[in-house]
């Protein structure tokens, strides 16, 4: 490999983890700026806001709430009108509803909104490709009605925006949103004029003028509206007008989006609490933001989680009973998805234990003569929250479907329950802990994919994230004597989170940098060892070719390597071309590994960066590549009749069509 090889695979590696260092970026300074605002801040403040609010405040916020989700039904509305399919307004109604309450809640990348509407609108008759629309369709919506507020919030009062408010001219942050302005009008005057357009290589179908102005009309509306369910929770204060309160929103939401984590957590309310300090303190902020996350995320998340567990019920009873597959809607939910809801549950369950020291004074929560929590950990005190973080770490590595982290998984909760029970803790909190754990361990099946420690004999770089791991809980059971000593003098923060010891004031700096450096050391060393192995392929030679051919296949044409499956009893061939991994037909071998020899093809891609396609891909194995986001495209006008090209089609069609014909060099 040549320099120039390797500073192009470096770069390509480092852009592919840009919106990860971006969202770790953000998150640090959220707790900075929330540690900053809340130095001096007692439980009983929150409560007394909390107290302040009046209740027809709050039945109002609910009902702007209940509109506020139904204006999302029209997004997709107009996006299967769109789309060139008719879909029933209950169906949209349920779909929109699922779609954007899991993924703002969520955020895994399984039940995004595109997988949830691939998933119910698949069953009611949706192509692919105009599924694919309806997605594009609806985000494209919600951006032209956040610009449109973008740009009336710089042009009307650019001073209230976050940070740049305050560093750039006001005749900059005009011509800012003259700009925006500027983009909306030219959406519709394309959407009035041109039937496509072609943006990055991708031809785009527009919408005619009146649904363009339609989408811009109501996403404007609807992200107005969200706002104002916030803005009503606050307390009136001088000179804290609403124009003002979205642009603080519109900012905090942004940087939420940016940072990719679940309902902007952390992110949007540092930024909500930074951007009202001057009108409001934080006490209210926080009464208010409490409310606006149940109402917008948490009762929304539950009603949806509920309804789209019991319609995958339904589908599947279908199926028992009989019926055929189209109309029981294919079984039962995607593994891909199942896997997202568990990683989104556990994820869950860990921002519970990381809020634990939020929501009491715990460091001397432990009863009078029943220390059972110190004989659990040593570090008893913050224990919870540092269980949180690691199983903050284990949902990265169950969206891989890494085994170990759902042994892991299961381990690390039920230690969680049967710590909060010893500190005691409400026994709600202890129960949803080990049901989480009840509901993670049915789904082993779903978790094949090997660990790095788990991947073979352990090298250099395994054994010492082990010995790392084992040095970072050391000197957290350490230090945690300190803390101790420092709790029964009174001294230290008002929770027991190990994030809170490290906010604190009153700790010694040495104190708090060494539970800062051992909880990260140890958490980076966990996720070395969690994460999934990397996906073994062997090059194509006269060897590989001999084994494949053992397997049942013909030898392709033009093949790089071949693709082994978990139990090594299926095997696909693949060629690299330019930014896809190209799959040369169907995995070969043994029926029920050539899934699994498909998803370890996927994650191969992922890990050099590429796009997945299948050449000459069958339709017996059509759920597998829809699920893993493939268009199955007919290739009988290619001269291939009962063949299939699996592909992104928006992206790679046109690059993969000449491959059918090509004959190898």
């Amino acid at each position: 490999m040549t320099s120039s090889d390797g500073r192009h695979r470096i770069g390509k590696r480092l852009l592919r983890l840009a919106p990860t260092l971006v969202g770790l970026g953000l998150l640090v300074a959220a707790f900075f700026g929330v540690r900053h605002e809340l130095r001096h801040l007692h439980p009983g403040d929150i409560h007394n806001a909390l107290a302040a609010i009046p209740r027809r405040t709050v039945l109002l916020a609910a009902g702007l709430t209940v509109v506020s989700y139904a204006l999302l039904t029209f997004y997709d509305r107009l996006a299967t009108i769109y789309a060139g399919r008719k879909v029933s307004t209950l169906r949209v109604a349920f779909a929109s509803f699922c779609a954007y309450a899991l993924a703002h809640s969520l955020g895994v990348p399984a039940l995004s909104g595109a997988a949830v509407r691939l998933r119910l609108y698949a069953l009611w008759g949706l192509t692919p490709v105009q599924i694919g629309k309806v997605t594009a369709f609806c985000g494209l919506t919600f951006g032209l009605g956040a610009l449109v507020l973008a740009g009336i919030v710089l042009v009307g009062e650019p001073s209230t925006v976050p940070l740049i408010g305050a560093n750039l001219p006001a005749w900059a942050l005009r011509g800012i949103g003259l700009a925006l302005f500027a983009v909306v009008i030219a959406y519709a005057t394309l959407a009035r004029t041109l039937g496509r357009v072609r943006i990055f290589g991708n031809d785009i179908e527009l919408p005619g003028l009146r649904m363009a102005l339609a989408q811009i009309l109501l996403a404007t509306v609807d992200v107005a509206f969200t706002a104002l369910i916030f803005y009503v929770l606050l307390p009136a204060a001088p000179g804290l007008t609403y124009l003002r309160f979205l642009g603080v929103y519109l900012a905090a939401y942004s940087a939420g989006l940016i940072a990719n984590v679940p309902g902007g957590l952390g992110v949007f309310d540092t930024g909500m609490l930074l951007g009202l300090a001057p009108w409001l303190k934080a006490p209210s902020v926080l009464g208010g933001l409490l409310i606006f996350r149940l109402y917008y995320y948490v009762v929304p998340l539950f009603l949806a989680g509920a309804m789209f567990a019991g319609h995958e019920a339904l589908v599947r009873s279908r199926a028992l009973a009989g019926r055929p597959a189209a109309a029981a809607g294919g079984g039962w939910m995607q593994p891909d998805m199942a896997v997202g809801l568990i990683a989104g549950l556990v994820a869950l369950a860990a921002g519970l234990l990381l809020s634990l020291g939020a929501l009491e004074r715990s460091l001397a929560i432990v009863r009078p003569g029943f220390d059972i929590a110190s004989l659990l950990f040593g570090a008893s005190q913050f224990a919870p929250s540092l269980l949180g973080a690691a199983l903050l770490v284990i949902a990265l590595a169950l969206n891989h479907r890494v085994r170990l982290a759902w042994r892991a998984a299961i381990l690390v909760l039920l230690a969680a329950a049967a710590l909060t029970w010893a500190q005691g803790q409400p026994a709600w909190i202890v129960l949803w802990l080990a049901a989480t754990a009840g509901v993670v361990a049915p789904f082993a099946p779903l978790f094949v994919r090997r660990s790095r420690l788990l991947a073979g004999p352990i090298d250099a770089p395994t054994a010492l994230s082990l010995v790392t791991l084992a040095v970072g809980i050391g000197v957290l059971a350490s230090v945690a004597q300190r803390v101790r000593a420092f709790a029964h003098a009174g001294i230290g923060p008002g929770n027991g989170s190990f994030w809170g010891i490290v906010a604190s004031d009153d700790i010694p700096h040495g104190v708090r940098a060494s539970v800062a450096l051992a909880t990260v050391i140890a958490l980076i060393a966990l996720w070395r060892l969690v994460r999934p192995a990397r996906v073994a392929h062997d090059p194509w030679n006269s060897t590989t070719a001999t084994r494949f051919a053992a397997l049942g296949g013909e030898a392709p044409r033009g093949a790089d390597g071949i693709v082994w499956s978990e139990g090594r009893r299926a095997a696909v061939a693949f060629r690299r071309r330019d930014r896809v991994l190209v799959g040369l037909g169907d995995p070969s071998g043994a029926e029920e590994d050539r899934a699994s020899a498909l998803r370890r093809l996927r994650d191969l891609a992922v890990e050099e960066g590429r796009d997945l396609a299948v050449l000459h891909a069958g339709s017996s194995l059509a759920p597998v590549y829809g699920e893993l986001g493939l268009v199955l495209l007919p290739l009988d006008g290619e001269g291939f009749p009962g063949s299939h090209l699996a592909c992104a089609a928006d992206r790679d069609l046109k690059m993969l069509l000449p491959l059918l014909h090509e004959k190898p060099a």
